[in-house]
């Protein structure tokens, strides 16, 4: 079977479905005898995913910035049967609806959709956003709070399988050995210790601003020498973001280090007092996940996935009460016995996640669609 893989709309490998899809392709290759994998887009990710990966990279595009919902909605069909693609996966959300025609396609959806329609201004895009949904064979939700929301929004339960993201337990596991006052991940030093929030400064959603509050409340309470990372791609609201900082009394101890490679993650989760995590509307809890594999607490937000994704093995508040949060971090930083009964919990709870069982879903899924 021959599967084309649709690398449009994933921000140049620098968003959390990016990651999905390269961890996806790397650990693939123990099913690949019957499958055949093409991944297509623009000329400038060839080197982003087609090198990466070792796989036949199909550019149908030279530069980058094209309509690209024009070219899915218009282009796509003839594309993929020109191609001989049996089945494409594409991803859908905010930014990106595609269209396969009668080829057909999995969509992948990792972002909570309600929330995406609110960001589209256009009642026509909205409703070519749900087509896109309700005309794909099948689609992957990355959590049951996802695949819900989309049932709320009347696209058919029977067709949407929820697979979780994998973790890297080669790469992300409990670590010891940070003892100096300083982790030296390249290009930055980080003295420790500090919290860290692992996630792209793009929506107000996302609660940074809520978290710099909080930890500059949690400062002034109890004088504590911890610092705040946020570690994660500048996005729409990074200008107010670094406003804040800049003003807000702690400015001196939080660290913004921009985008940051996922292949130096691990040491950084490692070497953190918490991870913590105050978006309302994250829709797979990868970064989460790979907190838990990594031994260290996460302090999450109440809402949206993280409940479920975390198996209830976290520390919870509401993301929108900076105090909460301020509660949260003075609780783990000055109660060793709750946290050491948090890292052991969720260290347990992570083993239950793999790419190898993500990959063997999916297949499952890859040879029903296509029987």
């Amino acid at each position: 079977m021959k599967i084309g893989v649709d690398t449009i709309g994933l921000k140049h490998g620098r968003s959390g479905v990016a990651f999905y899809l390269s961890s996806f392709l790397h650990n693939l290759h123990d099913l690949r005898e019957d499958v055949t994998i093409e991944l297509f887009g623009t000329e400038v990710d060839r080197y982003t995913y087609g090198n990466e990966s070792n796989y036949i990279y199909n550019s149908f595009v030279t530069y980058d910035g094209f309509p690209e919902n024009f070219w899915h909605r218009r282009m796509m069909p003839s594309f993929v049967k020109k191609n001989n693609y049996d089945l494409v996966f594409f991803k859908v959300g905010q930014k990106c609806y595609p269209f396969t025609g009668k080829v057909k396609g999995v969509a992948v959806v990792h972002e909570i959709i309600s929330e995406s329609l609110k960001h589209i201004d256009s009642a026509m895009e909205r409703k070519l956003l749900l087509k896109s949904l309700q005309n794909s064979h099948a689609i992957i939700s990355s959590s049951q709070y996802v695949k819900n929301d989309m049932v709320q929004l009347g696209i058919d339960p029977e067709k949407i399988h929820v697979i979780y993201t994998g973790v890297d337990h080669q790469h992300f596991f409990p670590k010891t050995d940070f003892t100096d006052e300083f982790v030296t991940i390249s290009p930055f030093s980080i003295k420790r210790p500090f919290f860290i929030y692992p996630s792209s400064i793009t929506d107000y959603e996302k609660n940074h601003i809520n978290l710099v509050n909080g930890f500059s409340f949690f400062k002034e309470k109890t004088s504590l020498p911890h610092r705040l990372v946020l570690a994660g791609s500048e996005g729409q609201i990074s200008h107010a973001v670094h406003e804040l900082v800049t003003s807000c009394p702690a400015n001196s101890d939080i660290f913004l280090t921009g985008y940051f490679p996922h292949q130096n993650l691990p040491d950084l989760l490692s070497s953190a007092e918490a991870c913590v995590y105050p978006s309302s509307i994250e829709g797979s809890g990868g970064p989460v996940l790979e907190a838990l594999a990594s031994g260290i607490p996460v302090i999450c937000s109440k809402s949206g996935v993280l409940p479920e994704i975390t198996g209830g093995n976290a520390m919870f508040f509401d993301s929108n009460n900076a105090n909460e949060i301020c509660e949260c971090l003075e609780k783990i930083a000055s109660d060793k016995e709750f946290k050491d009964k948090l890292v052991k919990d969720g260290i347990a709870w992570a083993e239950k996640f793999s790419w190898q069982k993500n990959i063997e879903e999916t297949y499952r899924l890859i040879k029903q669609i296509l029987r």
